[in-house]
């Protein structure tokens, strides 16, 4: 009994026939600590409920990623295709795919090594390489993911930098794009018919803003932010008129609303076309994430672009990319890096944000959390993008509530009424919360009484299978810090 471990704590015993008798308890005081250190013990548990018949919507695609799939060789049997297959990967960016020699290393995706002569004909088909990007390409299309194009260059860290100046002539290049598109889904050059429907244009010209940065260092983008302007208008205004059925978009945003601001109302003054805009997040909380979008969502709107998508196609945990960046690879390969996965896929189905795409699966990356790279087995982080697929099947959001702020609960149910399924994430960056949670889920009348099926991932499990029951219609659910929990309702 709790109360009594309190007891023994603060107060001398005796032991007398079996019993403790307690000595010096006569003073209010004392008691008045004891009364308040007990009820600890007896707070009343979190409190879920779903409701059932109040329908939200469709479940979004949140469970996207940047890259894809390694295939085992045939002496081998280490690849991780059959992962992306069973959790439904519905987009991979390819950006940055250039940096992973499994990929295809720096013969891949990017256009200067798509057509790594700049001086040629955009029209010559021989002018392309497009081998090692084809392959690549059929790998993600093989285990039913769609590919999210991304058109530009792979951030570049050395000391040199090669490819990712402005380019020399704006209209030439988006004409290569058109061929990199008519390409892949209009069958040109020996080519395919992938339907891809995304293309995005460039990558993160915001992230070296800086004058200094962009002339000597740029990472992404060398050259000034009107020239930046001037080049997405003239790549987006040429796409769109060959390709009017296809989603033309970008920038890939670096976080930087003021930047954001004025891209957005310039291309709205040039009457530049938009499908989508993208962005880009790293934070330690789910809500961060989320208000961010809503903020751009707000730019957006006002400049005349409220039916485009908002896509948010990198994102991951981060506490700090200094002091802390050790600590933050750790969490992201963690139970830790699991909870913030599913927080935030959560709170974005609720939100204005149209998918989420995480940055890593490339396996060569810190920043991946969801394949080991010694084996490209999942880590914990990979489960709750398997738990969003059990999700999107039901296909069907409908309402859920939480009464405490660290847990996140998101449920759905299936057209034919015949099961329903609720994820439950506890998450919170503070790495002094070390106590069980004790969850009430109120299960709205689904069913009164019986066993249930779960899957839980925590310090301790891994997608493990644990039994619950449901008594007088709700079940109760322990949960460790930083933990996530799939419940299957027939």
């Amino acid at each position: 009994n709790p109360f009594y471990l309190i007891i023994i704590q603060l107060y001398p015993m005796e032991w007398k026939g079996h019993k403790f008798a307690l000595l010096n308890f006569c003073k209010m005081k004392r008691i008045a600590i004891v009364l308040l250190l007990c009820g600890v013990f007896f707070v009343c548990p979190a409190q879920v409920r779903v409701y059932p018949d109040d329908i939200l919507g469709p479940i979004k695609e949140m469970n996207g990623v940047n890259n894809g799939p390694i295939f085992a060789k045939k002496a081998q049997s280490k690849g991780n295709d059959i992962y992306y297959r069973n959790a439904r990967i519905p987009y991979a960016r390819i950006h940055d795919a250039y940096l992973c020699h499994a990929y295809g290393g720096d013969h891949t995706v990017d256009i200067t090594a798509v057509f790594p002569d700049f001086s040629k004909n955009p029209d010559d088909p021989k002018a392309y390489d497009f081998a090692v990007t084809d392959k690549y390409l059929s790998t993600i299309v093989a285990v039913g993911t769609k590919v999210f194009f991304r058109l530009g260059e792979s951030i570049d860290h050395r000391v040199k930098k090669y490819n990712v100046w402005a380019p020399k002539d704006f209209g030439k290049w988006a004409r290569i794009c058109e061929h990199i598109i008519l390409h892949y889904n209009e069958g040109w050059n020996n080519g395919f018919h992938y339907d891809i429907e995304y293309w995005e244009i460039w990558n993160e010209p915001d992230l070296d803003r800086e004058e200094k940065n962009w002339r000597y260092a740029p990472r992404n983008w060398g050259g000034s932010q009107e020239q930046f302007f001037d080049f997405y208008e003239t790549a987006a205004k040429h796409l769109h008129k060959c390709f009017p059925d296809l989603k033309i978009g970008g920038p890939a945003l670096c976080e930087s609303l003021e930047w954001a601001e004025e891209f957005i109302a310039e291309m709205a003054r040039r009457k530049v076309p938009m499908d989508f805009f993208s962005w880009h997040i790293y934070t330690n909380t789910p809500e961060k994430l989320v208000a961010f979008g809503q903020s751009l969502r707000k730019i957006l709107d006002a400049n005349g672009y409220e039916g485009i998508e908002s896509i948010c196609d990198e994102w991951n945990y981060l506490r700090n990319w200094n002091v802390d960046y050790v600590y933050t690879l750790q969490a992201v390969a963690s139970h830790k890096g699991a909870a913030f996965n599913a927080a935030c896929f959560t709170l974005a189905q609720s939100s204005d944000i149209s998918k989420l795409l995480y940055y890593d699966a490339r396996p060569n990356t810190a920043l991946n959390g969801l394949f080991s790279f010694t084996t490209y087995r999942p880590l914990p982080g990979y489960y709750p993008f398997y738990f969003w697929s059990k999700l999107s099947s039901c296909g069907t959001q409908i309402r859920t509530e939480s009464d405490e702020p660290d847990i996140y609960s998101v449920a759905a149910r299936s057209a034919d009424d015949e099961r329903m399924v609720l994820m439950l994430t506890r998450y919170n960056d503070d790495d002094n919360v070390s106590a069980f949670k004790s969850v009430s889920v109120d299960l709205g009348g689904i069913i009164a009484d019986g066993e249930i099926t779960s899957l839980a991932i925590d310090e301790f499990r891994l997608a493990t299978e644990v039994p619950l029951v449901v008594k007088d219609g709700k079940v109760q659910v322990d949960m460790l810090p930083c933990s996530v929990f799939l419940l299957y309702i027939k």
